[in-house]
């Protein structure tokens, strides 16, 4: 694969992950539930696989610590179970953070209001505003995916009453899912479960809405382009999702930075400052306040890799601010 295929791939790898609530929509797109359901932890399936080193920080004032944990928010039945290190962060927490809540993760409106605003509202189908090319491919994925579409209850003629970044979401989901990528077995889903059976309160630093609102913010050629990318990918082959993944897998931050974060930056400055830079700055005082306010305890944080780790990253912001870090990582053969 070229190092242009690379790019693409990482671009659409990295936009998928850096959002919990298109996992998590697209897991109650496929067996919606009552909102008084309570989320159940999914079985995992035993293996021989050694745990995932975790990409696992502790950041600390002088009377409590915050616990900040990388996740991947689709995962495979082999990435459990965890490492103790992980184990041991979340039961010297208190309490555990998210990304957006999870009385939201579990709310079967999440897929509604989605798709809500990824309607299209000029009265046109999609294929309007597509360049021919662009449509061909649309179409020949749609044939060879309807099956998949129909499981996810979205069947591909209904994709042209959306706008293309749902669709290019809804392609880069059925690809990631051929893999075994399962939203139901991401981080996300795994901590609110045993938050839950533990009795431990849950919030998160956003809301849903404020999701949606990032992913239908971006603007129409943008749109176009980033599902035309994805389209093309599909056709390509998912190397590098896998790569990504065991990147994911090994803790290695720098694959993940250098391969899926710097190139976002450099090839979509406009979209990778909206999408991580502002949300990570409007992060940082939320999580401060929890180490001002946590004399009680400590907390667990559980959000996309891609937010905690290089320049633009959570935790080196917190480092800036003069809080002591550390990586927790006994396998990796130094801290970052």
């Amino acid at each position: 694969m070229s190092n242009v295929e690379r790019s693409r791939f990482a671009r659409v790898a990295a936009l998928v992950g850096l959002f919990a609530v298109v996992a998590l929509w697209s897991a109650q797109a496929a067996a919606p539930r009552k909102a008084s359901t309570p989320m159940h932890k999914p079985a995992a399936v035993p293996v021989a696989n050694a745990p995932p080193v975790p990409l696992l920080w502790k950041v600390s004032d002088a009377d409590s610590s915050l616990y900040l944990l990388g996740s991947f928010h689709m995962l495979l039945p082999g990435d459990y179970p965890l490492s103790k290190e992980v184990d041991a962060a979340f039961a010297d927490s208190k309490d555990v953070v998210f990304e957006i809540p999870p009385e939201e993760m579990s709310s079967p409106t999440l897929a509604i209001r989605m798709g809500q605003a990824a309607l299209r509202g000029d009265g046109k189908q999609l294929d309007a505003s597509l360049p021919p090319a662009t449509t061909k491919r649309l179409d020949a994925w749609v044939d060879a995916n309807e099956g998949a579409l129909q499981k996810a209850g979205i069947p591909g003629q209904m994709l042209q009453l959306f706008e293309p970044w749902f669709v290019g979401l809804t392609v880069s989901i059925v690809e990631m899912s051929k893999q075994g990528l399962d939203p139901k077995l991401g981080l996300d889903q795994h901590f609110s479960a045993d938050a839950q059976a533990a009795k431990k309160p849950t919030s998160g630093l956003e809301t849903g809405d404020e999701q949606i609102a990032f992913l239908d913010g971006m603007g129409e050629a943008e749109q176009v382009q980033f599902l035309d990318e994805t389209l093309q990918e599909a056709a390509e082959g998912s190397k590098e999702v896998a790569r990504l993944h065991s990147a994911w897998r090994a803790g290695d931050a720098d694959t993940l930075w250098n391969g899926m974060a710097v190139e976002m930056r450099d090839e979509y400055p406009a979209l990778y400052k909206r999408i991580n830079v502002a949300r990570n700055d409007a992060w940082v005082p939320k999580l401060e306040q929890r180490l001002r306010a946590s004399h009680d305890g400590n907390t667990l944080v559980v959000v996309g890799s891609l937010h905690l780790i290089g320049s633009d990253g959570v935790v080196e912001k917190l480092r800036a601010k003069g809080y002591k870090v550390e990586r927790i990582c006994s396998a990796c053969k130094s801290v970052h």
